[in-house]
């Protein structure tokens, strides 16, 4: 039986989506992993997103503990920063660029996004636009990058003209505008972080000599970034694949139809959690994988927990589709309206998303304080269940140099008394 003929089960799909993105493997690792686990992890998801938020530690560094348990975060600033270094060998593996949002991506992508980059140099929207184009703004920004040329790596505080450009989002001033526009088209790079706060560097002195940078075609560009995405995602619907970089589905719909016309991309059929049959999309590469899947060969056996931007949720309602789980970011939602809370991680539970909580890390008191805690409908504190949850959250709390757990909410009531039992 082919591919095209076999209905897979729901169960089959999961665990290839979940296999993709690293987060099948179950909790046995013995040691903590390496510089380049970490790099392989990144690789694996094609471009972990980039947040600002800590009342846990940064998204990007929870996307990886997820895959990886416990590890070392200096080891990814080590791969996306070499210390700051500015010579043409640095040994940056990984940069910082526009994809699903700001994220953190291999090197060996940079020429796909050089398209998106050249793209830009108009400006990113309307404002931008009239900007970009005034006269006055080109030359402020030409001799911006002629001192960061001269005198090196530089902060936006480093020019603070404290000229605002009326009408942003942002309401930023005119030097911050100008570092984001050379960023967005690629004349420099981000060379470091002090604080969070970005260092800007020409692109000569941050992206390594070795990497390709030969400029793709823009169609070309696009089909690259859709087969990495494809790879990583495992299966979804065809609408969801430009999901995964956020790309305009209008936009990718023709060249999505023609990966799957030259073989690239192939329709398999699955029974999804609503019970009835959809068409989904498979990379050519990934098919044995789903097969090994549908065998019972590949299975998800992780219990962990995952940041509300992590990459498994980046197909626009593939949650629904696959686990019937509405995974939804509540930080901008005003306080009275929030269901869940603040900054809730979903609960990963095999090939199941169990339930939710929302933390807070108090560092100067080592406490990790569960705000909420909620388990979805349907879902018992079953003995087993509670075990996996207790000895992942016995390792979120190393990660977090955490030594004492309050929850201070929990649906069902049973759960946390249960959890606090466990741990």
């Amino acid at each position: 039986m082919s591919s095209s003929d076999r209905l897979y089960p729901l169960k089959a799909v999961r665990a290839l989506a979940l296999h993709t993105q690293g987060l099948a493997a179950a909790n046995r690792r013995r040691r903590k992993p390496g510089v380049e686990e970490v790099y392989s992890a990144v690789e694996r998801v094609g471009w972990v997103q980039i947040d600002t938020l800590q009342v846990v530690n940064r998204s990007q560094y929870i996307a990886l503990w997820s895959r990886l348990g416990d590890y070392d975060m200096g080891h990814l600033d080590s791969l996306l920063f070499d210390g700051g270094s500015i010579s043409a060998d640095n040994g940056r593996r990984l940069f910082e660029y526009w994809a699903h949002a700001a994220c953190i991506i291999p090197l060996t992508s940079y020429r796909w996004l050089m398209p998106m980059m050249s793209r830009r140099a108009k400006g990113r929207g309307t404002w931008h636009r009239k900007w970009v184009a005034d006269p006055e703004n080109a030359r402020y920004v030409e001799s911006l990058l002629e001192q960061i040329r001269s005198d090196g790596p530089a902060r936006p505080a480093d020019f603070r003209t404290g000229k605002r450009a009326p009408g942003t989002w942002w309401n930023w001033d005119n030097a911050k505008i100008a570092l984001e526009h050379l960023y967005d088209v690629g004349t420099l790079a981000i060379a470091n972080r002090v604080n969070f706060q970005r260092i800007y560097d020409v692109r000569e002195r941050v992206i390594p000599g070795w990497v390709d940078r030969r400029e793709p075609t823009e169609e070309d560009g696009l089909k690259r970034l859709l087969e990495i995405s494809m790879r990583s995602l495992g299966v979804c619907e065809p609408a969801q694949v430009g999901d995964y970089f956020h790309a305009k589905r209008t936009e990718v719909k023709p060249l999505v139809e023609s990966l799957v016309a030259d073989g690239t991309f192939v329709r398999v059929n699955a029974r999804l959690a609503d019970r009835e049959i959809h068409e989904l999309l498979v990379h050519k590469e990934n098919i044995p994988l789903l097969e090994m899947a549908a065998d019972g060969e590949i299975r998800a056996g992780r219990t962990t927990f995952l940041t509300p931007f992590d990459s498994l949720f980046w197909a626009r309602g593939r949650d629904m589709d696959f686990w019937k789980f509405r995974q939804t970011l509540e930080c901008y939602v005003p306080e009275p309206k929030r269901i869940w809370g603040y900054f809730c991680l979903p609960i990963l539970y095999g090939d199941r998303l169990v339930g939710r909580f929302d933390p807070k890390v108090e560092r100067k008191t080592g406490v990790l304080r569960i705000k909420a805690l909620h388990l979805e409908p349907g879902v018992r504190p079953s003995g087993r269940l509670t075990s996996s949850v207790a000895r992942a959250m016995r390792e979120f709390m190393r990660f977090h140099k955490a030594s004492e757990l309050v929850i201070e909410r929990s649906e069902p009531g049973e759960f946390a008394e249960r959890l606090e039992a466990a741990m």
